[in-house]
């Protein structure tokens, strides 16, 4: 996300930082090499290389093997050179680190992979989800006190890569664990054997919760219980008497999960599991309160010295916009417009207008845009935006009305690295983003309030939206004019229904591609309405 949040921030400070042009006293800055591409065999995606990083990450297919990985070409810097030579054959058990060179200079790189390797042990009638210890090669498959261990069905076991694994016994002749353990050997890449311990152990518990988690509208449940059991929950607010069985609950061997929909904010239910005829303890658990967004509908709209804001005189800010960079070229790039939806009660809604704006006869390409946060100002050159605002609710979309003009590029000042075959006279790109994570202002450089600073300049200072800090995220690509006004709901993928996050993030821009000064003038983008749906 650190790079979507960094096509607006360039966009609201390119103008500001044009009026340090006019005299340019910082020493030439040391060239850059980097890293343009890597193709290597056995892959599961294309490499991913960060320059913030000096790095480069592969993610290997389970088959491949990652003590002699082909790496067919790296391309660098033109008149760089590598201190490892490629194409070649390398073990990637551990980084490869090495150095790239030019011009007497000198920067460290490395190249890392990482592979996951699918394994299992099923049995039939298990309790849960199996233990699969891959580091000491060990398989444990729990069963119920009753199960006849002298007669254990193994169902599925997988412990090598797929296709190109060896078993020393087959499955089915896996039967007899009354009183001790059975070993496999397996073989792959014609010198890998491993032996495994396979372990059939039997548990009291019939059934338990592994997670429950309250969110404003909705309660995720996940528990284990018996395989092949009838597997379920039940939930009741509070003080009810009746319970109610929950529907579209998926089952996975053991495991089990379900969402309880619909529910009533800060408000106690209780919840149960069951496997068969066993029940869990009651568990309480109390909704989370909405989190609402002021001036959601863009009727509140403000000027002050020329500047206008996406707020009333006197309000605290919530929305922000790229005018503050603008008005220093007497330009204004969002503002009011009376467009508004059908059946719209409001009279306004943001219109958001890519540009070109002019100071001192230097012309650079502005993207029109909206988003939570604010402006930071100036360090010397370069340009400081600090976007979020503080939330701890869990929304699972994004709703509201857009309505897109999509220009042709007639502004092309870099090649954006996501879209290097850009060119003029192709579609310009809006964007509509909304996240929610923990990130910190000790972290991420911004306040309590609006904690990720986003520095134009400095490429380490990018946002990525698959960031250890991201809890839930949802992007949307225009890349077609709207017929009209489009009411359109974008909903937000979560890592994890567990965790609480601190901020939340919403972006709208008429030229994603803002940041490398390249977009159309003729975007257009109308903002109207939003709400978060709970």
């Amino acid at each position: 996300m650190r790079r979507e949040l960094k096509y607006i921030a360039s966009s609201i400070v390119m103008l500001a930082v044009m009026v340090g042009c006019v005299k340019n006293d910082i020493p030439q800055r040391v060239e850059k090499v980097e890293i343009l591409s890597l193709e290597a065999e056995g892959l599961l995606s294309p490499a991913v290389i960060s320059v913030n990083d000096h790095s480069v990450a592969l993610a290997l297919e389970e088959t491949t093997d990652i003590r002699r990985v082909e790496i067919n070409s790296v391309t660098i810097s033109e008149g760089a050179a590598t201190s490892v030579q490629f194409p070649g054959s390398f073990d990637l058990r551990h980084p490869l680190y090495f150095d790239i060179t030019k011009n007497g200079y000198k920067w460290e790189w490395s190249i890392a992979a990482e592979q996951f390797i699918e394994r299992y042990f099923l049995v039939e009638g298990q309790i849960g989800e199996s233990d699969v210890d891959a580091e000491h090669h060990i398989a444990t498959a729990f069963v119920p006190m009753d199960h006849d261990l002298k007669n254990v069905v193994v169902t599925a076991m997988k412990f090598g890569p797929k296709d190109i694994t060896t078993y020393s016994v087959a499955a089915e002749e896996l039967t007899d664990f009354a009183g001790s353990t059975r070993s496999v050997t397996i073989k792959y890449h014609d010198d890998i054997s491993e032996t495994w311990t396979l372990r059939v152990v039997p548990t009291d518990v019939e059934v338990e919760f592994k997670g429950v988690d309250a969110w404003a509208k909705r309660i995720w449940l996940y528990a284990e219980g018996r395989s092949g059991a009838e597997l379920g929950f039940q939930y009741r607010k509070a003080g009810d008497e009746a319970w109610i069985m929950v529907e579209d609950v998926t089952v996975s061997g053991g495991n089990f999960s379900a969402c309880v929909e619909g529910l009533d904010t800060l408000t106690e239910y209780e919840v149960v599991a069951f496997s068969g005829e066993s029940f869990t303890e009651v568990v309480k658990v109390t909704t989370e309160d909405i989190f609402e967004l002021a001036n959601a509908g863009f009727e509140e709209w403000s000027t002050n010295e020329g500047v206008i804001y996406p707020y009333a005189a006197g309000d605290v800010p919530f929305w922000a916009t790229g005018n503050d960079g603008a008005a220093l070229a007497s330009t204004t790039i969002t503002e009011p417009v009376e467009d508004t939806h059908p059946g719209s009660e409001g009279k306004y809604a943001a219109s958001l207008q890519s540009k070109k704006a002019a100071l001192m006869g230097i012309g650079k390409f502005a993207a029109g845009n909206l988003f939570l946060g604010e402006f930071g100002g100036l360090v010397g050159m370069d340009g400081l935006v600090n976007f979020g605002r503080p939330c701890t609710a869990r929304p699972v979309a994004l709703r509201g009305w857009v309505k897109y003009n999509c220009g042709t590029i007639d502004e092309l000042g870099k090649t954006p690295s996501a879209r290097p075959d850009l060119k003029m006279g192709d579609s310009d790109e809006g964007q509509i983003l909304v996240a929610v994570g923990n990130w910190t202002a000790e972290e991420y450089g911004g306040s309590a309030e609006c904690p990720v600073v986003v520095n134009t300049k400095d490429e380490s200072t990018f946002f990525n939206k698959s960031g250890k800090s991201v809890i839930g995220v949802g992007e949307m690509i225009l890349t077609e004019s709207t017929d009209g006004w489009m009411e359109f709901t974008l909903p937000l993928e979560y890592v994890s229904t567990s965790e609480v996050p601190t901020h939340i993030i919403i972006v709208f821009t008429g030229s994603r591609f803002g940041d490398y000064f390249t977009g159309s003038t003729h975007s257009l983008m109308l903002v109207d309405d939003i709400e978060l749906v709970y």
